[in-house]
């Protein structure tokens, strides 16, 4: 770990080298004031918790443990969740602030217009809104005083403390924090999972390509043997086996893309201006479950990675909180107060992305003046409310946002798109999280899930009981047209009424009449060995769930490893599960080299340089392992060959990288495909081999981690004042391997744990648990996480902790 002294002058190098523009503010300018030894900026090199805080709610203790962990404890929840916000907020203030700028669109307020098409964005779809309407139903509720807590905590924070470096950089001071703020934490989490605009995509490849070549690129359903729910899964169901309905409420036909009207995409800018704040490609996770059945302990055992964006600091936060209510530890997202996965002393849960289908796009017949749409039969007026977004040195803007029966309208360029969304309403998520923390069993635990509306997920659950647990949570549409159930993978006609959600009322408290039943959505009860990673569900569900799922490479794996292990008969333990997280073979390489080197085996022939790639991956034991060679030539390979299978077929379209169907589609695609009208599949294999070569030796690259390294995680500044970034090193790991980490997204393992309830846990974070960049917590997490080097997630109080802060009774 480098030290304060070091920090220094590597912070006033960079400062005297002269720092160019960031992208959020002009930093030239900014930055020009602080010269090398002087200026506010220094302020922040000193920054430390105090050792007693005044708090209106009553006492509390926090210790910080050496991975900089807070260990909260307090004989009154309150308290306890002040004490929270206090120190969520000196480590990770400027996180907060910026995460709920983005949501608010208050970007441009200190960015200027750089990030203006962002801000309208958010501002149009209302997030702020949506938030606002949340928190009404869960101030209401027992988690709402403790939101109303932690928020006071923030702020006490806020008013006492030195503010992070990244304040006095650029020179502004963060607002007071609210409870609906913590409400639009939900939101962002929930968005950044679930929001999905592939419908507009595929009808724009289907309008450019044709519906055949659409729906081969794009298929409803992979075709791969690995459900989560696999024939395999032997449980128990709520609903006494059938986990469905008796069929009128089962997945429909009808068309695709809505009335006749509305048949055609929305046209190239506006999706392409969507598509920019979907989800991340990407973003996944994995988690499983094994029995006591199968342990050393006889005790169930999770294991749970989830791979979102991988930044500087961490997306998630690791906090411990005690109280006579709970002993609850785990990781949370910075500005939300509660544990979100993590154990408690009898239980431990977790989740993983389903792929669910909550979001839907409706085309309208509007007025010639663009004030009115029609619904049903009438001509109905827009809900219209002016906003202004500031913008920093230049001239504020204002948005005119409308409204739908629906939802928010989105307008391109003069294309309008309107939106559903699940998160547009009143949920009840983090009322069912703050549950979790405190549950003792398995149906404690089920009847705080029925609260959790989104996003959806993937809950892996088990007890100190024996219990085991997977539920698909989050609320899922029924959709219907003429009375008929559809599937949601379309554009509906909103003129029409067509693909409506029954009881759903945007930014108000809906009924959820019009969703599927909680006992039917699909769940195992005391499963014996479940794997998820955001692969299918389930083969033959009873209601339509969604289209994006993942490809079931890591799926796969996980099931073959856990598979393997228990038909030896040995049993399990935490460092086996461990070993599974760290599993580096890409199912990628075991479909697609074989077809190379037979195509290269066909050739007439085949240069030196050939030759030896294609005996390096003949060798190669196909894991992508930071020191192999035939990793690198595979990772280089599969990129050209995509480029080169694609390309030429999208490019003619004017359809850019960012439509290419998944490497699952792209690793099936029969040689007669359409797609090879003009070429051969072994010839583009070879090509892409050919231009690999060229690639690996023009950089100069030996092994994969030359090339796969872990520049991209970067913090928001980081570009231009590369100092706030973790030191670059070589990775493990693809976007199909058990060990995930994606170098061309930056998307990754963001936190691990494996848990045994009741007793023995461990955990890693990318990085560290402060966001600020003096504290010894910065980034020393971040070798051993290459590495999986869990270190323990103990739910006990250390007396001799590296820092105390006594939080005392008294005004704020």
């Amino acid at each position: 770990m480098p030290s304060d002294t070091t920090r220094r002058g590597v912070l006033a190098g960079a400062l005297a080298a002269g720092i160019g523009g960031l992208t959020l503010s002009s930093a030239r300018e900014l930055l020009a004031q602080f010269a090398p030894l002087s200026g506010r900026a220094w302020d922040a090199a000193d920054r430390s918790l105090p050792e007693a805080v005044e708090s209106p709610y009553g006492e509390a203790t926090v210790r910080v443990d050496e991975h900089g962990v807070p260990h909260v404890a307090a004989d009154d929840e309150s308290a306890a969740y002040f004490a929270v916000g206090y120190v969520q907020a000196f480590d990770r203030l400027f996180q907060l602030d910026l995460q709920r700028r983005v949501m608010r669109g208050q970007l441009s307020e200190i960015a200027g217009e750089a990030t203006l098409s962002d801000d309208e964005f958010h501002v149009a779809m209302d997030f702020a809104g949506a938030a606002e309407t949340t928190w009404d139903h869960v101030s209401e509720t027992a988690a709402g005083p403790l939101v109303e807590a932690y928020a006071d905590g923030v702020n006490a924070a806020i008013d006492r403390e030195q503010l992070p470096l990244e304040f006095e950089l650029l020179d502004y001071e963060p607002r007071e924090w609210t409870p609906v703020d913590s409400m639009l934490m939900e939101k962002q989490i929930s968005w950044d999972l679930t929001g999905d605009f592939g419908d507009l995509r595929r009808a724009l490849v289907a309008d450019r390509l044709g519906e055949d070549v659409a729906a081969e690129l794009y298929p409803d359903r992979l075709e791969h043997e690995t459900p989560i729910l696999r024939d395999a899964v032997d449980a128990d169901r709520l609903d006494d086996g059938s986990n469905g309905s008796d069929g009128t409420a089962a997945i429909g036909t009808g068309t695709r893309t809505g009335s006749e009207d509305d048949r055609r995409s929305v046209g190239s800018s506006l999706t392409g201006y969507l598509s920019r704040f979907e989800s991340p490609t990407g973003v996944g996770s994995n988690s499983w479950v094994v029995s006591g059945e199968h342990t050393d302990s006889g005790t169930p055992i999770v294991a749970y990675d989830p791979h979102l964006t991988l930044m500087t600091p961490p997306l998630w936060y690791e906090q411990h909180v005690e109280t006579p209510e709970t002993s609850v530890r785990g990781a949370t997202f910075p500005g939300v107060p509660f544990v979100i996965a993590g154990a408690n002393g009898t239980g431990t849960w977790s989740f993983t992305n389903v792929g669910a289908d909550v979001l839907d796009c409706y085309g309208y017949e509007i007025d010639d003046a663009g004030e009115r749409y029609r619904y049903e039969d009438e001509w109905r007026e827009f809900d219209i409310e002016e906003r202004e977004i500031a913008v920093a040195d230049g001239e504020n803007r204002t948005l005119t946002v409308r409204k739908t029966v629906h939802g928010p309208v989105i307008e391109r360029e003069e294309r309008t798109v309107g939106v559903a969304w699940t998160g547009h309403t009143a949920t009840r998520t983090t009322e069912a999280i703050y549950e979790f923390g405190r549950s003792d069993d398995l149906e404690d635990l089920l009847e705080s899930t029925q609260k959790f509306d989104l996003p959806t997920q993937n809950l892996v659950y088990a007890d100190a009981d024996g219990r085991t647990l997977y539920y698909a949570t989050g609320k899922l549409p029924i959709r219907t047209i003429d009375g008929d159930v559809v599937s949601g993978n379309r554009i509906f006609d909103g003129s029409a009424g067509e693909g409506e959600w029954e009881g759903f009322t945007p930014f108000g408290e809906s009924s959820w009449d019009g969703f599927v039943p909680f006992e039917e959505k699909p769940h195992a009860i005391d499963p014996d060995v479940l794997a998820t990673a955001n692969q299918r569900v389930t083969d033959d569900p009873n209601h339509y769930v969604g289209v994006a799922y993942a490809s079931p490479y890591r799926g796969a794996r996980i099931y073959d490893r856990l598979d393997e292990r228990i038909e030896s008969g040995e049993s399990t333990d935490l460092a086996f599960h461990r070993d599974v997280q760290s599993d580096t073979r890409d199912g990628r390489a075991d479909q697609l080299v074989p077809d190379l080197l037979a195509a290269i085996e066909e050739r007439d022939e085949i240069d030196d340089r050939i030759g030896d790639a294609a005996g390096t991956l003949e060798d190669w034991d196909r894991r992508m392992n930071r020191d192999s060679d035939g990793a690198l030539v595979f990772a280089r390979w599969i990129d050209h060959f995509r480029d080169r299978v694609f390309e030429p077929v999208f490019a003619d379209a004017d359809l850019d990288a960012s439509y290419y169907p998944r490497d699952w589609v792209l690793a099936t695609l029969p040689a007669d495909s359409p797609v090879f009208a003009d070429r051969s599949r072994a010839d583009a294999m070879v090509a892409a081999l050919e231009a690999a070569i060229d690639e690996i030796d023009d950089e100069g690259w030996e092994t994969y981690g030359d090339w796969n390294t872990t520049g991209p995680i970067a913090h928001p500044f980081g570009g231009e004042a590369p100092f706030l970034d973790y030191a670059e090193r070589p990775a493990d790991g693809s976007a199909a391997t058990v060990k995930n980490y994606r170098v061309d997204s930056a998307v990754g393992s963001s936190w691990r744990m494996v848990v045994e309830p009741g007793g023995d846990a461990t955990a890693i974070l990318p990085g560290g648990n402060s966001g600020d960049y003096f504290s010894a917590h910065y980034d020393d997490q971040f070798r051993r996480w290459l590495d999986n080097d869990q270190k323990s997630m103990d739910r006990s109080i250390d007396d001799d902790a590296d820092v105390t802060v006594t939080f005392e009774g008294g005004s704020s």
